[in-house]
């Protein structure tokens, strides 16, 4: 018997459970279990503390995540002269020559202006800059880094991005969606050492947050290299793994170019390489992000007018890739934040779902954010799966009203509820680095839907109860990678990954009070603190 734990449950017939060999022997009450005692056995009471399983977040890009918590850090920066000094302290530390990276930043926080290289020239005059919007889909280099990278006025637009100009039509700086690519190509790349500390270090926090499970879409912007996931899959994950260091388990998704290479590994190892590392499928975009005005919209951009957004991807080839990973078994996610993008890829999950034959497959659109009328009714009419992450409207509330107007921005954005109500399946998450991974900060977020500032909901109709944020969080996190026979909920046979909160009632979660993480266990150790 590995060892014995009294717990407090969100059951009313159970209050302990015994853990054996990292899984979940039996749950009932402490009575019941007490054949089950003997030598060796570790009790450990919980004093009423609430106990749930450990979160599960749905989308993030882990090894970015790791690598920006050692950069340039501009979230929740409001004010231009503070950019500028972030980047001057970073510089003050740096070789000259080398690269300052970095990123976070949110125009909207100051305003609305786009920054600009002439902001950064003069304090980094020997060092090429790039620093990513928060959003992951538009970037800033300064002249250092565009001089580089041979950006001039002639430089043409790339298929799925653009170059940002001034009047006079020189580069201001910014960089959306696949034109990245002109800057990130002459980045150097991380080395392996910094990638796995880049691991390391997100798990550790992750695992503060009582997130014992995440499911990692790989690189943080649509234009990264296909190589980017399978290096970081064989020289940090499965080194991690081979040596011990794990820490949190991870679903991994590949870019959808390489889905025969998945396909492969899958075929010989199987989806579960271990514990601690499980292929969940491939990942492509349709569109940018609403921050960057390139999320792919129906109607024009109020703020905009000759501006739909872009689709990154040329639809027949993403329609190719996706049957083909379909029909090798794969899960396929694909990232869809206007309304149009959402309807396209929802058209093209159809097709897809009538060509290749009735089966559980589980298509996923990550984000889901701006709906038409009548589309999250779709989710659950087609079964696909909303991973949905509630703490950017946070960030996008006073955004989607000024770039959509007022009337598109309610009817359509953030439609958890409804999603819920239509029977899609809803999975939450982070998107991290771009949010925090907090889970109990997201499901407060789903719960009340309160934008900084405001005194009142942003769509009330569109709230969760908790009970449905907490799911969303568990079992149906789990349920949207395949993993609901091993994680997220407390149950007989499953891993006993679980979170001790500070509260002795979700009560007084419920009606605002503080609650945080005390304790994170992964696999019935204790992982946190």
């Amino acid at each position: 018997m590995g060892s014995f734990l009294l717990v407090t449950l969100l059951f009313p017939f159970a209050n302990s459970m015994a853990i054996r060999d990292g899984r979940i022997l039996r749950i009932g009450n402490y009575s019941s279990l007490q054949d089950l005692s003997g030598y060796g056995t570790k009790e450990l009471n919980l004093e009423g503390k609430v106990v749930v399983p450990g979160f599960i977040d749905s989308h993030v890009h882990l090894i970015s995540a790791g690598l920006q918590m050692a950069r340039v850090q501009l979230k929740g920066v409001n004010r231009k002269d503070e950019v500028v000094r972030r980047v001057k302290e970073s510089v003050l530390n740096a070789k000259r020559g080398s690269w300052i990276l970095g990123g976070g930043w949110n125009n909207d926080l100051w305003g609305g202006e786009l920054p600009m290289a002439s902001w950064i020239d003069e304090v980094t005059p020997d060092n090429p800059v790039w620093l990513t919007r928060m959003d992951g889909h538009m970037g800033l280099a300064n002249s250092v880094a565009l001089k580089l990278a041979g950006v001039t006025n002639l430089t043409k637009d790339p298929n799925g991005g653009k170059i940002m100009q001034t009047a006079d039509g020189e580069p201001t700086g910014l960089l959306i969606d696949a034109a990245m690519e002109l800057i990130l190509s002459w980045i150097p790349e991380v080395s392996v050492d910094e990638r796995r500390e880049a691991m390391l270090r997100a798990s550790s926090f992750a695992l503060t947050r009582g997130v014992t499970t995440v499911v990692d879409v790989g690189r943080y912007f649509p234009g990264s290299s296909v190589e980017h996931s399978w290096q970081d899959f064989s020289d940090v994950y499965q080194w991690a793994d081979s040596s011990g260091k794990m820490k949190i388990r991870v679903c991994l998704f590949f870019p959808m170019g390489t889905w025969s290479r998945l396909h492969g590994v899958v075929h010989r190892a199987g989806r579960a390489l271990s514990n601690w590392i499980y292929l969940g499928g491939v990942k492509a975009f349709a569109d940018g992000s609403l921050g960057s005005n390139s999320a792919l919209f129906h109607e024009p951009y109020f703020d905009d007018p000759h501006n739909y957004g872009l689709q990154v991807l040329e639809f027949e080839s993403l329609f190719n890739m996706t049957i083909a990973s379909d029909m090798s078994g794969l899960q396929v996610a694909i990232h869809a934040i206007g309304d149009k993008a959402n309807d396209l890829i929802l058209d093209m999950y159809e097709s897809v779902a009538l060509k290749n034959g009735k089966r559980d497959r589980r298509f996923r659109i990550e984000h889901a954010q701006h709906l038409a009328p009548g589309t999250a009714d779709r989710f659950g009419q087609q079964g696909i799966v909303a991973s949905v992450q509630p703490d950017h409207l946070l960030d996008d509330a006073d955004a989607a009203i000024r770039k959509l107007g007022v009337d598109r921005a309610q009817k359509g954005s953030y439609l958890f509820r409804s999603l819920l109500s239509s029977n899609a399946l809803l999975a939450l998450g982070s998107d991290w680095p771009v949010t925090s991974t907090y889970p109990l900060h997201a499901i407060r977020t789903a719960m009340n839907r309160i934008p900084p500032g405001w005194d009142t909901a942003w769509i009330p109709s569109e709230r969760l109860s908790l009970n449905d944020a907490l799911i969303a969080h568990t079992i149906s996190a789990a349920w949207a990678c395949f993993l609901e026979n091993e994680i997220g909920s407390l149950s007989t046979g499953k891993l006993a990954d679980f979170v001790i909160l500070s509260s002795d009632s979700w009560d007084e979660f419920a009606t605002g009070g503080s609650t945080s993480v005390n304790a994170t266990y992964v696999g019935g150790i204790q992982a946190y603190p």
